[in-house]
């Protein structure tokens, strides 16, 4: 079995609460957290670029983009989202009360897409067991507590 994607997920997992953390502390330095997730956006913006073209990758051309839907356009308004809400919420509840809402946010969503296939998801059919696991991660999310 290959483990190269599930240790990445792992550790894409990981950074999330470091990331709120880190954000946080750097909003109180700016002026709250949507500075905080600009300065976090445009960082990221700069390594990603300079890795794809570490790595070889040519600048994306307008006319590979022209014919694409609106919504392939929406990744950047929610990473901004996600940015924005984790740096205010984490020091308000705690990195792990804001990543228990957030994985029961991305599960919900998540078994939605795969359910229905909107945006261009492979179908995975909704199943009990799936369920189930939904809602034994919110049960985890309300055990977890916060206090807002």
């Amino acid at each position: 079995m290959n483990i190269f994607y599930p240790a990445l997920a792992l550790a894409a997992g990981a950074m999330l609460p470091l990331q709120a953390a880190v954000n946080a502390r750097l909003g109180r330095a700016v002026g709250g957290p949507l500075w905080a997730a600009s300065i976090s956006a445009l960082a990221v913006a700069l390594i990603l670029a300079l890795l794809a073209l570490a790595a070889g990758k040519p600048w994306p051309k307008l006319s590979q983009m022209a014919g694409l839907p609106y919504w392939a356009w929406l990744g950047g308004v929610c990473g901004a989202v996600v940015l924005s809400a984790t740096t205010a919420v984490a020091p308000k509840i705690g990195a792990a009360g804001m990543i228990a809402l957030v994985m029961v946010g991305q599960v919900v969503v998540a078994m939605l897409l795969d359910g229905t296939g909107w945006l261009a998801m492979t179908v995975q059919p909704l199943s009990a067991q799936r369920l189930i696991a939904a809602a034994l991660l919110v049960a985890g999310a309300l055990l977890m507590g916060w206090k807002a």
